[in-house]
């Protein structure tokens, strides 16, 4: 496997458990970006389903990273998924904490400049 395979198994494997972890325990994952908010059950329910997203999402990258398949447009996807999520958070800003919006912008925004770095470095 080549050295940009193995960066995106890796990335792909940490945003898997990154999904586990919001499906599991929602509110401790989002207390930052959503504030107390982040709490009640239909605001859980809307979490679970976006941790259930990601993990589905980077599995189906790891898994044709893994088979030496396409992993682009799944970086690609992961990519839209994590500028939705800058686009939702300052759109919705006024009932966050304060330094959501800039929080967001620099995790999610980080997140998708890793996976665009290593999209980029993927052979063909």
């Amino acid at each position: 496997m080549s050295r940009s395979r193995a960066a995106a198994v890796t990335v792909l494997a940490l945003r898997v458990a990154y999904g586990g972890l919001l499906a599991a325990v929602p509110a401790r994952i989002t207390r930052r970006w959503l504030g107390t908010g982040c709490h009640g059950a239909s605001t859980q329910v809307a979490l679970r389903g976006l941790g259930a997203r990601e993990i589905l999402l980077h599995v189906g990258g790891l898994v044709s990273a893994l088979r030496d398949e396409p992993v682009r447009p799944w970086l690609a996807a992961s990519i839209a998924g994590d500028l939705a999520d800058i686009g939702a958070t300052v759109a919705g800003r006024h009932g966050l904490p304060e330094n959501a919006p800039l929080a967001t912008a620099a995790v999610a925004g980080g997140s998708a400049l890793i996976s665009a770095a290593v999209g980029a470095a993927l052979d063909a």
